[in-house]
């Protein structure tokens, strides 16, 4: 069972959304799914996240290759419901030809399958992570370098409640590095010492260093933050101000607070870009059902 190489490698956005879906009129423009990302690269089918994006993907995958087994790699940042609430939904894990490998690190409490098979369990949902037709093979990733096909992917911890990452995946025609939830260090959280502080976002910065596409969390704009400061989000400021100084290429405000219709983040994106001014770097805000093609060049 293989999948044939795509013509050109590309992200597809599935999920745009932070903490819980928002449906309706006004989140139409950007979407109100929660997290997911779709990489095709390289003959590789790779799966970032399975909040309730993924219910879209999968019905769009079973169409794809109408009965045809096909093989795929879901990466989980963390296990945060808005990033795990799909995976019931998900319909190629029903299909008896398809393998789905589940990657990620050791959940909050338990281990990463006891808490996908938890949110499955009678009374919240009627058929159970074993039940399941396909096969699902899920493994707990021991280091932060690893291989995905030809794909050479990295991770690295964040700062978020609980055991969270970021990915960053090389690919033959570029570099996508997602970071879905993460608060950038600074002087007023948790009374860290500037050394600590300092440590910390360098750390981030090589971690994200001349990526082509940079996917990360940047739910609140300053005003916001203020008063949510230690809540493991990211501010836009801060976000545009590390992808400038880490050299990316295209940065994607991702993670949008369920509160922020589309006018809002408008005007959010309409900020981020004015402080990327003068600089080497296009700004957008991550849209359900955008294809962005790898390999193109920055206009």
């Amino acid at each position: 069972m293989t999948n044939t190489p795509c013509a050109e490698c590309y992200i597809k956005f599935w999920g745009v959304r932070g903490s819980v879906p928002t449906p309706g009129p006004g989140t139409v423009k950007y979407g109100g799914n929660t997290s997911c990302v779709e990489l095709r690269a390289d003959g590789q089918i790779i799966v970032l996240d399975a909040g309730t994006g993924i219910r879209l993907l999968g019905l769009e995958l079973a169409k794809e290759f109408s009965g045809a087994g096909f093989e795929m790699t879901l990466l989980i940042s963390h296990t945060h419901w808005d990033h795990i609430q799909g995976f019931p939904f998900f319909l190629p894990a029903y299909q008896s030809k398809n393998t789905v490998l589940v990657l990620g690190y050791e959940g909050a409490r338990k281990g990463l399958a006891s808490t996908l098979a938890g949110q499955m369990e009678s009374p919240y949902f009627p058929i159970a992570l074993g039940q399941m037709p396909g096969n699902v093979v899920i493994e707990e990733l021991q280091g932060f370098e690893f291989q995905i096909g030809p794909v050479q992917a990295k991770a690295t911890t964040v700062n978020h409640p609980g055991i969270a990452v970021g990915y960053r995946l090389a690919t033959s025609k570029g570099t996508v590095a997602y970071l879905p939830d993460n608060e950038p260090f600074h002087a007023d959280q948790h009374g860290y010492a500037r050394e600590r502080i300092d440590l910390q976002n360098h750390k981030l910065i090589d971690f994200i260093r001349d990526t082509d596409v940079l996917i990360i969390d940047s739910q609140y704009d300053t005003d916001e933050y203020a008063s949510h400061i230690g809540w493991g989000h990211g501010s836009v400021e801060e976000v545009v101000r590390l992808a400038m100084l880490g050299g990316v290429k295209r940065l994607y405000l991702f993670h949008h607070d369920p509160g922020h219709d589309d006018n809002r983040i408008d005007a959010m994106l309409a900020h981020a870009r004015k402080v990327a001014e003068g600089e080497p770097i296009e700004v957008y805000a991550a849209t359900e059902g955008e294809v962005v093609v790898l390999g193109e060049s920055v206009h």
